[in-house]
């Protein structure tokens, strides 16, 4: 399990492009499970290979990361901002170098409330700086948004516990100072 510190941890990845995205698309899934969120919206270009891949590591290293596509992701954004599924407002965090410092807006943030962090691709709509309760910076330089999500999860969500976070799964890696350890439990 995560942290308690935040009862619901969505990203959404906004205008993915196929082509050009993939990878970088890729990378930002694996960091949102990695460090705490307990899923991923894919907007913009349908891709069911981010989704495979994402859906592919959870089952072999475990938790309960979910993912799927969103057609609209505004509307997905104006639902959340009015009823984040218990009646109240969820919280939304939009990365963006344009933002306020994270280490200034971090004690700011309701923990209390399910979030949402978005994360941009093509050129953000205006719409989204204004339904966010935070527009925060990592930063006000270019620079890869997978860093940006990073820091900003292990800022927000903390140490996270392979055994407690990630249960089930095919392997589990053992961390090592000197060599790679992993322990397949299908072979045992």
């Amino acid at each position: 399990m995560r942290p308690s510190r935040v009862p619901h941890l969505g990203v959404l990845r906004l205008g993915h492009r196929r082509e050009r995205d993939k990878r970088i698309t890729s990378h930002l899934g694996l960091t949102a499970r990695a460090f705490g969120a307990d899923e991923i919206y894919l907007s913009g270009e349908n891709d069911p290979s981010a989704l495979e891949t994402w859906n592919s590591v959870s089952k072999r290293f475990g938790g309960n990361f979910q993912c799927r596509y969103e057609e609209k992701p505004l509307g997905l954004l104006r639902r959340f901002s009015k009823n984040c599924g218990d009646g109240e407002p969820g919280t939304i965090i939009h990365l963006t170098m344009y933002g306020e410092p994270w280490d200034e807006a971090l004690p700011k943030i309701n923990l209390e409330r399910p979030m949402i962090i978005v994360v941009g691709g093509t050129k953000v709509p205006g719409e989204v700086y204004r339904l966010a309760n935070h527009n925060i910076s990592i930063g006000n330089q270019p620079h890869s948004e997978v860093a940006a999500l990073a820091i900003f999860l292990n800022s927000l969500v903390g140490s996270i516990d392979d055994q407690e976070q990630f249960p089930g799964g095919e392997l589990r890696v053992i961390p090592n100072a000197i060599g790679k350890q992993v322990v397949n439990f299908e072979e045992e």
